[in-house]
């Protein structure tokens, strides 16, 4: 009787690594997980979206909808390695006064590359310095957590 039941308990062992193996054989994971990728992937990519179109409008108060209560900004100034700033409301304040003092400000996006919640943007910022047109190129380096900016660090060229 003993041997009965142990080869009864191989047998559904056995039969039960098969079955599970069928359900989720390997070329079915990668495809869930691409799924998973490509979700996340393009909530971060509508994030950085409505981030910058957000931004491209001087709106610091529209910008905090965007943000996680523990975000991290860092500035591509001083030289060189820039100011970090910690939190929501700080953050929120520096753009506050930077869209005041720069309020013909334009950054023009050209490239967005998303991995997970991770985002590249490249940019270029113009406006007008001393009566002439100016223009800087530069990066930013985003993490998304739950649909909100939870980092963006800057960098720029020159």
């Amino acid at each position: 009787m003993h041997m009965h039941s142990a080869i009864r308990h191989v047998l559904v062992v056995t039969c039960s690594v098969f079955l599970l193996g069928s359900l989720c054989s390997s070329r079915e994971v990668p495809m869930v997980l691409e799924k998973s990728v490509q979700s996340q992937e393009q909530a971060t990519r509508t994030t950085i979206d409505r981030f910058n179109e957000v931004f491209s409008r001087h709106d610091a108060d529209g910008l905090a909808a965007f943000l996680t209560e523990d975000t991290v900004f860092e500035d591509t100034s001083p030289a060189p390695d820039g100011r970090r700033i910690d939190g929501k409301a700080a953050v929120v304040e520096f753009w506050r006064a930077w869209f005041v003092r720069n309020p013909d400000a334009r950054f023009e996006t050209e490239e967005v590359i998303v991995s997970g919640n991770r985002a590249t943007v490249l940019w270029v910022y113009r406006k007008m310095r001393n009566g002439q047109p100016w223009h800087l190129r530069g990066v930013d380096v985003f993490t998304v957590r739950d649909g909100k900016v939870a980092a963006k660090l800057a960098y720029v060229k020159g």
